[in-house]
């Protein structure tokens, strides 16, 4: 089917779902500069060929001036040298010209030692020459040049029309260089910035420094399984962009219009139901201010008050007030009767306790309980009480209190005799008191009815009182009037008609991408079980991956696990497996650029006999499927018994790569 058929296919489908006209699919998607053809994807290839770093070694190791050149072969470059000696900064600078800024592991020291990167590499079947001058770790200047073949670009550092290399670009700073780099390798790889919807009102874009990431494999204990970022599904986007399913980048673009589109029109519904709520509250908050005052017109209007003389009115007034005065006094005399009953069952309640437990107290419960001493006057404290209780002397005069305990029960029995009489004199004192309380609350309320009567009946003294309330009357009535009542929010028909294209496309790329990777996906998985088996992982029966990115790991005679539940090691080499994507690659479909960076896999819990069979499969499948892997590792031993001689780059022993 040629690109114009499937073009018209896609939008009559779209159409037909969403119940609009072919038109108005064609200018949704215009407005929105969305594609309205899934077309394959160019081949996007990426080589690395020679790198070169120059610059100036400080402190204890070697320290000194340095100018390397590292060449990399097409199939599988090891890099071997001794821990700390330039193995992981040989990647960096790479990645620094390749993604447009080093990864955190490049240490500023480091950085500062570089004056020039110069990497010739193949991006998309374009010859490029990146050159980079450096100062104090910061880009100087940076220049991206193209020729006709790697090897015209060797050595050179500038444009050379009469040889046919050209600047692809220029950069001053850093942050210039990232910015450019990220533009350029976008356009040249055929790629779409990976754009997801943020809190449903704004959106998200990552570029090509995420999809470097599954070119610059994280470290095994990293937990995701494609890419740097495990966050707004990029994993899954990045496994469907490189295998080129159908609609995939299109369908992530169109799903996240849809999404904003959608959140904005709720959010405009939610501030018309919001001041619909509003304009509500002020309609009832008007009424309920009409009514009280259409009721306090009524009170100052004449009623049938006015038919009692003043003079009665006055009397009665004045007698429900004295009344009440003397009901205040009473209740004031029944708080005092009540409290005092409270403190006397209070004591004798403390009484009854200190007769059950101390024989003092027994000895001492007929005779006086003074606060104060009978001759000075002073206080007897708390220290007195308690030395009473437990050392056994008076709390008045100090002596020890002797004699017999001779009747315990008996006395015990007339303390609670005390405690009851007083707590039924409490009780009797608490009645006294509620019945005042209601003959005030009575006399109150009487009160206030006869003084409301008088002011009634005072229509000559009311009458600025009443106009003030009657134009209050009027003013609130004009206010309700004229209220503007709350509006239904208007549809906006386009901006519906739109979401519902969007919605209707994003329904049906979704289900075109998933049908696309059924087939595939299963092979995928018999794909990655194959190459992880052959790189150690042990007893695995099958992996079943989804769109994703999401991998379920079945061990032969257990329970089905997940990717970020394995072992680094285990981590690692699964990574790697899906990242090789070989059935894609067979198929035709696999837009992976084909190159994959591992920095030190052997450090990931891994066994030397897991290692030695992880290096000498890599090397044979780089070969194989047309992949270029540059890995790093300090085992020499390892490097020389796994891989060939002409796939390594080593340093002597304890000695720096470059």
């Amino acid at each position: 089917m040629s690109t114009a058929q499937e073009e018209a296919l896609l939008e009559t489908r779209i159409a037909d779902k969403a119940g609009v006209q072919v038109d108005d699919v064609r200018d949704v998607f215009a407005a929105y500069g969305l594609p309205l053809v899934i077309s394959p994807a160019r081949p996007r290839s990426l080589r690395v060929h020679r790198l070169r770093v120059a610059g100036e070694r400080t402190g204890d190791v070697e320290p000194g001036p340095f100018d390397t050149t590292l060449s990399f072969s097409a199939g599988l470059t090891a890099l071997v040298a001794s821990n700390f000696r330039g193995k992981t900064s040989v990647l960096e600078p790479l990645t620094w010209c390749l993604r447009g800024t080093p990864r955190s592991e490049m240490q500023n020291r480091v950085r500062s030692w570089l004056h020039h990167i110069d990497l010739d590499a193949t991006v998309a079947g374009e010859p490029m020459a990146f050159r980079l001058d450096l100062t104090d770790g910061e880009i100087t200047a940076a220049t991206v040049l193209t020729g006709s073949e790697p090897s015209a670009l060797a050595d050179v550092r500038g444009p050379a029309p009469d040889r046919g290399i050209t600047v692809l670009l220029r950069a001053s700073s850093t942050d210039s260089y990232a910015e450019q780099i990220a533009g350029l390798m976008l356009g040249r790889m055929d790629l779409q910035p990976l754009v997801n919807s943020f809190k449903e009102t704004s959106t998200q874009t990552h570029g090509w420094p995420a999809y470097f990431g599954a070119v610059y494999l994280p470290a095994g204990g990293d937990k995701a399984l494609l890419g740097e970022v495990t966050s707004n599904g990029l994993p899954g986007r990045l496994l469907q962009v490189f295998l080129d399913l159908p609609a995939a980048a299109a369908l992530t673009r169109v799903k996240t219009v849809h999404d904003v589109r959608l959140a904005e029109d709720k959010a405009r519904r939610a501030v018309a139901a919001a001041e619909a709520a509003e304009r509500a509250s002020e309609r009832e908050r008007l009424e309920t201010d009409l009514a009280q005052a259409r009721e306090a017109l009524a009170r100052l209007l004449p009623g049938d008050a006015t038919d009692v003389s003043l003079t009665d009115l006055a009397y009665d007034a004045v007698q429900l007030a004295r009344a009440l005065a003397d009901a205040q006094d009473a209740w004031d005399e029944a708080v005092r009767v009540f409290r005092r009953a409270r403190t006397e069952r209070q004591q004798a309640a403390k009484l009854v306790n200190d007769v059950t437990e101390s024989a003092t107290a027994r000895l001492l419960f007929h005779g006086l309980n003074p606060t104060s001493c009978p001759r000075c006057d002073q206080q007897i404290d708390d220290m007195r009480r308690q030395q009473e209780r437990h050392a056994h002397t008076c709390a008045v005069c100090a002596r020890e209190v002797t004699g017999d305990d001779e009747d315990p029960q008996g006395i015990t029995a007339e303390a609670q005799q005390r405690l009851e009489t007083s707590a039924a004199a409490e009780e009797a004192a608490k009645q006294d008191l509620e019945q005042a309380e209601t003959t005030v609350d009575a006399l109150t309320r009487q009160l206030e009815g006869a003084q409301e009567q008088l002011r009634r009946a005072q229509s000559a003294a009311d009458l600025p009182a009443r106009l003030a309330a009657q134009e209050n009357v009027l003013r609130l009535e004009g206010a309700l009037s004229v209220f503007r009542e709350p509006e239904e929010p208007a549809l906006d028909e386009s901006e519906a008609k739109a979401i519902k294209v969007l919605a209707a496309a994003s329904d049906l790329l979704e289900k075109d991408s998933k049908t696309a990777a059924e087939t595939l996906f299963k092979e995928v998985n018999d794909e990655t079980v194959e190459l992880a088996t052959l790189f150690g992982v042990p007893s695995l029966q099958s992996v079943s991956i989804d769109r994703g990115a999401r991998l379920k790991i079945f061990p032969l005679g257990s329970k089905q696990e997940w990717f970020k539940d394995q072992t680094a090691g285990a981590r690692l080499r699964l990574r790697i497996a899906v990242a090789l994507l070989r059935v894609g690659r067979a198929k035709g479909v696999s837009t992976h650029p084909g190159l994959l960076l591992i920095d030190s896999p052997k450090s990931e819990e891994m066994q030397s006999a897991d290692a030695h069979k992880l290096f000498k499969e890599l090397a044979t499948v780089a070969a194989e499927s047309d992949l270029q892997v540059v890995l790093t590792t300090a085992d020499f031993d390892l490097a020389r018994a796994a891989l060939p001689a002409d796939s390594i780059r080593q340093a002597e022993p304890g000695a720096s790569l470059w």
